[in-house]
């Protein structure tokens, strides 16, 4: 059978015209479009030291599976409470793929937050997660600061609450954020991180103490005091270094961020804000 030239272009606008309308079908699914990791090939991917007995994936080798054993998605001790006797009164223990091999490329780890009476989780961020944070005994005073606004002229918004038991409060990833606790009693906090290894960069010692130390003319310009209470502040940087200084010593793969700050979610579309900058109406 040879088909006639008009059946043959009758075939090939067919497939033009379908091809058009199944374009159009896949983008109206996805109006907008978002970037994420790819899902791992595998069930899972036990960090392990051994690189004769691994491949490595994510930053960190895979343990063959075949070795694997259930002590590797297992730890225990989050019932105990941390030693808040430091500087700022509070003390972080963490669990990420660095504690439990199991979370490697899950994306997802955990930490316990214990604090003394007027303890401080100082300003810091993740550079890699989105944080979620429940309050289990005590009162914390809680809040993040969005980037800068693209008008110079407007300042960084604060956002806060006070928290007491069962209350929930999320930090958007890489944003700095802090938890107060604001009663006369400990506190204790658990919060789930967004990544394996989310990372945390404590603002005052990584601006204050540094290794080298920046330049205190670089810090008197940018914060616009006098020199002397820069080179105070080093000092008292380097001699009082928060024991959080990282949660991952080394930098692993991660989701990209998103183009804003944050963008909470609205049911009605009428009163939603554009994606791709920072307003949010609601």
């Amino acid at each position: 059978f040879i088909a006639k030239p008009s059946n043959i272009y009758q075939l090939i606008k067919m497939k033009i015209i379908f091809g058009f309308l199944a374009t159009i079908l896949i983008v109206s699914l996805a109006p907008f479009s978002y970037a994420s990791d790819p899902s791992p090939l595998q069930d899972f991917c036990v960090a392990v030291s051994d690189s004769a007995a691994a491949v490595f994936v994510n930053g960190k080798f895979c343990k063959n599976p075949n070795m694997v054993v259930a002590d590797d998605f297992f730890l225990s001790g989050l019932n105990k409470p941390g030693n808040t006797s430091n500087a700022v009164g509070s003390r972080v223990t963490p669990v990420n793929v660095n504690q439990l091999p199991g979370l490697n490329t899950l994306g997802i780890s955990a930490v316990r937050i214990d604090y003394a009476p007027h303890g401080l989780n100082p300003p810091h961020t993740h550079p890699r997660a989105t944080e979620i944070l429940v309050v289990l005994e005590g009162t914390l005073y809680v809040g993040f600061v969005t980037s800068n606004p693209a008008n110079p002229t407007m300042k960084n918004k604060l956002f806060t609450k006070y928290l007491n038991p069962g209350d929930v409060f999320v930090f958007p990833e890489g944003l700095i954020h802090f938890q107060f606790n604001v009663g006369k009693t400990n506190a204790i906090a658990f919060a789930g991180l967004s990544s394996q290894n989310p990372g945390v960069i404590t603002i005052a010692n990584a601006v204050f103490g540094s290794d080298p130390p920046i330049n205190p003319a670089v810090l008197t310009k940018a914060f616009q005091v006098e020199k002397n209470l820069i080179k105070m502040k080093i000092i008292f940087g380097f001699l009082a270094t928060i024991l959080i200084v990282s949660l991952a010593p080394y930098s692993y793969a991660s989701d990209p961020s998103p183009l804003q700050d944050f963008c909470v979610a609205v049911s009605d579309s009428a009163a939603a804000g554009n994606l791709t900058t920072n307003a949010i109406y609601s």
